[in-house]
């Protein structure tokens, strides 16, 4: 079973975590098959640390409650127990563990050099804070050094951080989701796909070296994939998504759920 949408299921983003791997290791695979022979795409990976003072980050688990200590009584001057109970506090385990990142690499497989990177949007991307900036930084390194970049953005969630300023972006480009690419031979212009969620998502043209022909990656076989092997047929449609609709766009999801039989 296919998603109800047509195009990127805002329900999905709850699960980023393993949507994410799951585009980045998915869509490596359907790259790998059009490549010539004397380029490689591999599937590497980053730490990244999340921001912590944002309420968009209730996607990621922050702490977990392990145990609960059994309530303690107060003891009396003689050491015996008397009747007030003293509040036994929760026992918090803090997860500040760093979150993997998965991204796709194409090189040269004689001189390892690097040709094009493809990007994976996540919230420590698109949320102030120290993955954002370190995400700024890559993309100025990749710059500076003639690497083609492609930005998937398939989040609701955050701010934009794509290689385009918004004010240049047309308004009718303006879509909650976006993937931008820019070549590396040409980085004062980028190609700019818009993903509205009323349409399939689009197959964009994933640039090599400037004399090789484009690569295509079909956004849209690459989501269907995650919904049926992550078995997210199982959700709960009843439900708003997080984060939550503009009205326009919750009336228009409403009556599409209506009419699939799941609200």
């Amino acid at each position: 079973m296919n998603s109800p949408f047509p195009g990127t299921d805002p329900y999905l983003e709850q699960h980023w975590l393993d949507i994410h791997q799951r585009l980045v290791i998915y869509g490596c695979d359907q790259i790998q098959e059009s490549l010539p022979r004397d380029l490689l795409a591999r599937v590497e990976e980053r730490l990244m640390v999340e921001p912590d003072d944002s309420p968009a980050r209730g996607i990621h688990p922050d702490v977990r409650v392990v145990e609960q200590n059994a309530p303690a009584r107060a003891l009396g001057a003689a050491g015996v127990a008397v009747a007030e109970e003293i509040e036994a506090p929760a026992l918090i385990e803090l997860d500040d563990e760093p979150i993997t990142e998965g991204f796709i690499k194409i090189t040269d497989s004689k001189s390892e050099k690097v040709v094009t990177v493809i990007e994976v949007l996540s919230l420590t991307n698109k949320l102030p804070g120290e993955g954002q900036r370190l995400y700024r930084q890559e993309q100025e390194e990749l710059n500076a050094g003639g690497v083609s970049l492609v930005e998937i953005d398939l989040l609701r969630a955050g701010g934009h951080v794509l290689n385009v300023p918004s004010r240049l972006i047309p308004r009718d480009y303006r879509t909650p989701c976006r993937v931008c690419v820019r070549r590396g031979w040409r980085p004062r212009r980028v190609e700019l796909y818009r993903a509205p969620l009323e349409k399939r998502l689009p197959t964009i043209q994933i640039p090599l070296r400037e004399t090789d022909q484009d690569v295509p990656l079909d956004l849209e076989a690459l989501m269907e994939l995650c919904y049926r092997n992550g078995r997210y047929d199982r959700t709960d449609y009843t439900l708003d998504p997080d984060p939550p609709f503009d009205p326009a766009t919750a009336a228009w999801a409403n009556e599409l759920l209506k009419a699939k039989g799941l609200r």
